[in-house]
């Protein structure tokens, strides 16, 4: 009788043993797919990041032509920054965002996360019948929740590099037609790269932080009520 007990339990546990485990590369395939088939949600999605990076990224590398005039300890240059409204010590040696600016670039970033919450919980939605198919042939929570991280980060990193360098180019055009190429040639390029990396982090840390509810919600969904669904 013990015997029968064990082997029964065996039995049981067997099926778990013989789970399908996706690689990686497996799963980045499937998330570039889920975004061509789903472009024109992804593509609304991803230009609100771009908008929200490339003015982060504006503002950062248009401080950073300020910085490099005055690093410069040219009186004109100085004096071109005060005339553009720059409100400068007689020893200031920085600009920095003011705080109408700051604010401005926290609302912008705050609606850019709200926007992409929103359309992640509207794609969990649309693809109910999907996860429940998914779950139904073994998909483990983890497994879905890897699949909604990568394709948020797919649309994260390309928005974020175009918001980012986008904002770079606009901000020292600004630069030299408003000081002129001189102002340019005093900028530090290290800088610039280093606002550059900065505005692309902060967006894909948004996209990623944006999409970790909608994820939790489609890991967490049993899977007959998301097939039960009517979609």
């Amino acid at each position: 009788m013990p015997d029968r007990i064990f082997s029964d339990r065996t039995a049981a546990s067997a099926p778990s043993n013989r789970l399908v485990v996706l690689p990686f590369g497996k799963s980045v395939e499937i998330a570039y797919k889920s975004i061509r088939v789903r472009f024109f949600r992804s593509l609304i999605t991803t230009l609100s990041l771009v908008l929200a990076v490339s003015f982060l990224s504006f503002t950062d590398v248009s401080n950073d032509v300020a910085n490099g005039m005055l690093a410069s300890d040219s009186a004109g240059l100085r004096q071109a920054l005060v005339r553009a409204g720059y409100d400068l010590g007689p020893e200031a040696k920085n600009v920095a965002s003011s705080p109408k600016q700051r604010w401005i670039l926290i609302l912008s970033l705050l609606v850019c996360t709200v926007g992409i919450v929103n359309a992640q919980l509207m794609a969990v939605t649309e693809r109910f019948r999907e996860i429940g198919t998914m779950k139904c042939l073994g998909a483990l929570d983890r497994f879905v929740l890897r699949l909604f991280i990568l394709e948020a980060g797919m649309q994260g990193l390309v928005g974020s590099v175009a918001g980012a360098l986008l904002g770079a180019v606009f901000a020292l055009l600004a630069g030299g037609l408003r000081f002129g190429g001189a102002a340019l040639q005093q900028v530090a390029m290290a800088h610039v790269g280093a606002s550059i990396a900065a505005a692309t982090g902060i967006g894909v840390a948004l996209s990623l932080l944006g999409v970790l509810y909608p994820a939790l919600v489609a890991a967490r969904m049993q899977p007959v009520e998301a097939m039960r669904v009517e979609t």
